[in-house]
């Protein structure tokens, strides 16, 4: 990534779209300044600019949720980043993993909400990777069941 050809805006920043590496879904747009992206690939996570609190923060300092950074690219236009994560907890201030957790429309239809089924799987995709990480730490052979739906 060539930092110099970055457009910021009038003020400075550039929109942050903050993808989870392993599932895809969009966690958060955020903002960062020339700073916070040079210390965001400094540290390998994620430190954005608050707009509303006119500082930098780096994503999970006071409540552990941090991002480890995996990639980062940019648009066709420079003026738009992408970065792909590996989260340590929540996204969102509310708790919620993203913070695109309300569904407008969708296959035609306004006001279905079906996140909460997408993320059920995922955290089950994730506690079934755990379970089979732990059972590996220890030298044991994860339950047959772990090993069935690790292969599917």
């Amino acid at each position: 990534m060539n930092l110099e050809t970055i457009k910021y805006d009038e003020k400075g920043l550039i929109p942050a779209i903050i993808q989870d590496a392993g599932t895809g879904e969009v966690l958060t747009l955020a903002y960062m300044n020339q700073e916070s992206l040079q210390l965001s690939i400094e540290k390998g996570e994620t430190v954005f600019f608050s707009r509303s609190r006119n500082e930098l923060w780096h994503k999970g300092a006071t409540s552990g949720n941090t991002q480890k950074i995996i990639e980062m690219k940019y648009d066709c236009d420079q003026d738009a980043l992408v970065v792909r994560v590996v989260p340590a907890g929540p996204a969102c201030h509310t708790g919620a993993t993203s913070c695109f957790s309300e569904t407008i429309y969708q296959n035609g239809e306004a006001g279905q909400d079906v996140k909460a089924n997408v993320t059920f799987l995922t955290e089950l995709e994730k506690l079934i990777e755990k379970e089979n990480r732990k059972c590996l730490k220890v030298h044991i052979l994860p339950t047959y069941s772990i090993r069935a739906l690790i292969r599917s």
